[in-house]
């Protein structure tokens, strides 16, 4: 019992937030591509795979980074008792444990087309090596972007079998959106982090904080739009999208404190909802 509570501190999953930002995109790319006058199994089936696949990587991904930072996480009050800098998983384990959640994770890979396939497999030098960003840029975050949100180009070529200016449109706005949220994380450990000399946007822009989140989500809101003119929608998906928009500007901004961690927290947490939120815009609108 005592190896399972290690593997589950180990992998987070009793810190859902994570995955879940992992699957938002995914779904979002999915829901743009997706033609609801067909059945919707293929629909459900596929946003079931993406589910299952943003845990298993977002797992693995972070056993990687925690043998990476093992020597780091020890110096920081929030990550000192994780289980390989705490010593309660050897590294040598924690690699066969990586290893096993990468299989599964290509058994559920497997099942989209080629495309998907050789893109997914294409994005893993990015999955691996964003822990050792914080050792040589303050952009790390930049990096988490790119990884974190390229499901929703993978969400997009599962149905379509190709490449549009779309996704991409949409793909760059998400970087910006996790550009925003990672910085708002990463001043939970600044004081630490600056002491170790580990590199962060939140170390980089900490004179600034809001002003550079506003830009990050302003830059957000408009290849968001960009996107749905592209997609030709309709002026409901710009009414709707005053919701996710108002929450990122009147509610993260403005509780966001870069002096207190437990706010900082909270506004990144809150990035849970507002993945829901575009995922279900995108939903109405494509289903109107």
């Amino acid at each position: 019992m005592n190896q399972f509570k290690d593997f589950i501190d180990l992998t987070r999953l009793k810190k859902p937030i994570g995955f879940m930002l992992l699957f938002w995109p995914c779904a979002w790319g999915l829901t743009l591509a997706y033609d609801f006058s067909k059945t919707l199994n293929n629909y459900i089936f596929y946003l079931t795979l993406f589910f299952l696949g943003s845990i298993l990587m977002r797992s693995a991904g972070c056993i990687v980074n925690d043998i990476l930072d093992k020597e780091f996480d020890a110096k920081v009050f929030r990550t000192k008792d994780r289980p390989i800098a705490s010593g309660k998983i050897s590294v040598k384990l924690a690699i066969f444990y990586s290893i096993l959640l990468c299989l599964l994770a290509l058994l559920v890979l497997i099942n989209f087309n080629n495309l998907t396939i050789y893109l997914a497999l294409g994005s893993m030098p990015f999955a691996f090596t964003y822990p050792l960003m914080k050792r040589f840029t303050y952009w790390p975050q930049l990096f988490l972007g790119i990884t974190f949100n390229y499901g929703l180009i993978l969400g997009w070529t599962s149905v379509r079998s190709e490449i549009d200016v779309i996704p991409i449109l949409f793909y760059i706005g998400a970087i910006f959106w996790t550009l925003g949220y990672d910085t708002i994380y990463g001043y939970q450990d600044i004081k630490d982090d600056e002491i170790i000399g580990l590199k962060s946007t939140s170390i980089k822009f900490k004179g600034k904080a809001k002003k550079f989140l506003f830009s990050c989500y302003v830059c957000f809101l408009i290849f968001f739009l960009a996107g749905g003119y592209y997609m030709n929608f309709n002026k409901i998906y710009y009414l709707l999208s005053l919701i996710p928009f108002a929450h990122l500007f009147f509610y993260q901004i403005k509780i966001f404190n870069l002096d207190n961690p437990k706010t900082c927290f909270q506004a990144f947490k809150s990035n849970n909802i507002f993945g829901l939120i575009i995922f279900l815009d995108i939903l109405i609108i494509k289903n109107i």
